[in-house]
C-alpha cells in the first residue's frame, strides 16, 4: 500500500521514486527515439536532463527534511516526483537551470527558521536570485520571501534589510562590468525592462487545462483546511507554512504573467504545490482515504504523461 510506504521519510523511498521518474522518462523517450528516429546525440542529452533532474531531487529532499517542511514522510518527495515527471518532456536546459537555482534560492529562504549564519543566509539567497533576474527581471517579485523569512523567522535590522540588497546587487554588477567590457552594456537595460503579458498559457490545450485545474484546485482545498490548523498555533511550523503559502502565490502570480505558451514557472510552482499537498494529507485519518487519494493522483499523472 502506498500510505504505508510513503508514511516515513526512508533512503528506500527516496531511491524508489526517482527509479520510478527514471523508468518513466526513459520510457517516453526510447518511444520518441523509434517514433522519431532521434540519433544517438538526442538521446545522450536526454540522458543527461535526467541526470538534472535527479540533482534536482536531491536538492528538493534536502530542503524539505533539513527544514522540517513535512512530518517525517515522503508523501511530498511524491507529489514533486509526479507532478515534475508529468511536464519533463517540455524541460529544457534552460528551465532546468532556472529550477536549480530557484531551489537554492529557497533553501536559503526556509533555512532562515534557524538563528546560525542569517547574514550570509540573507546575502546568498539575494545573489541567487540576483542571477534569477539577470534573465527574467520578473523573479523580482520573489524578493518578498527574503524579507517575509527574515520578519517571521527572525527580525527586520539594518543588517538583515541591506544584506540581501547587497547579494541581489552583486551577479548584476558582475554582468553589467561584462556587458560593460564588451561594449554591450544596453543589453542590461532592455533585459530589465522587458514587456510582459497577463496570459493563462496552461489553458492552451484542454488535456493541460484539466490537469491544471484539477491540480490548483485541490492544492486550494488542502490549503483551506490545514490553515485552519496550522495558523492556530504559533509555533516555527505556523511561520513556515506562512512562507509556503506566500511562495506559492507569488509563484502562481508569475506562472500567470508569461509570454511562452509552456513556461519555466510550471517546475516552480510544484515545489510548494507538494509541499501544501503533503501536508493536507496528512490531516486524513483513515489509510483507505489516503491510499484511495495517491492511487488516484498516480494514476491521473500517469495518464496525463503518456496521454501528451
Amino acid at each position: 500500500m502506498l500510505a504505508n510506504f510513503l508514511n516515513k521519510s526512508k533512503p528506500i523511498n527516496f531511491i524508489g521514486l526517482m527509479i520510478f521518474f527514471a523508468v518513466c522518462f526513459l520510457t517516453l523517450n526510447f518511444i520518441d527515439f523509434f517514433n522519431n528516429q532521434l540519433n544517438a546525440n538526442d538521446l545522450l542529452q536526454k540522458i543527461v536532463v535526467l541526470l538534472v533532474f535527479i540533482f534536482i531531487f536531491f536538492i528538493y529532499n534536502f530542503i524539505t527534511s533539513k527544514n522540517n517542511l513535512t512530518y517525517d514522510n515522503s508523501f511530498g518527495f511524491y507529489f514533486f516526483t509526479l507532478l515534475t515527471g508529468c511536464f519533463s518532456s517540455i524541460a529544457t536546459y534552460k528551465t532546468l537551470f532556472f529550477t536549480i537555482i530557484y531551489l537554492l534560492f529557497l533553501r536559503k529562504i526556509y533555512s532562515l527558521q534557524s538563528s546560525k549564519r542569517v547574514l550570509k543566509k540573507l546575502f546568498d539567497a539575494g545573489f541567487w536570485l540576483g542571477i534569477l533576474c539577470v534573465f527574467e527581471p520578473k523573479f523580482m517579485l520573489l524578493f518578498l520571501l527574503i524579507y517575509l523569512s527574515a520578519y517571521w523567522h527572525q527580525k527586520i535590522t539594518i543588517h538583515t534589510f541591506s544584506v540581501p540588497i547587497i547579494g541581489f546587487l552583486t551577479p548584476l554588477f558582475c554582468y553589467f562590468s561584462y556587458l560593460f567590457w564588451q561594449g554591450n552594456q544596453a543589453n542590461l537595460l532592455e533585459n530589465l525592462f522587458q514587456k510582459f503579458t497577463f496570459k493563462i498559457s496552461f489553458l492552451s490545450e484542454e488535456k493541460e487545462t484539466i490537469f491544471m485545474m484539477s491540480l490548483l484546485f485541490t492544492t486550494f482545498f488542502a490549503v483551506f483546511f490545514k490553515s485552519r490548523k496550522a495558523l492556530l498555533i504559533n509555533n516555527t511550523f505556523k511561520k513556515s507554512w506562512s512562507l509556503l503559502l506566500m511562495n506559492f502565490l507569488i509563484v502562481l502570480g508569475l506562472f500567470l504573467f508569461e509570454n511562452e505558451s509552456k513556461n519555466k514557472e510550471i517546475l516552480f510552482l510544484f515545489f510548494p504545490i507538494s509541499l501544501i499537498l503533503a501536508n493536507g494529507i496528512e490531516l486524513l485519518q483513515k489509510k483507505i482515504v489516503v491510499n484511495i487519494f495517491l492511487y488516484l493522483f498516480l494514476i491521473g499523472c500517469i495518464g496525463f504523461l503518456f496521454s501528451l
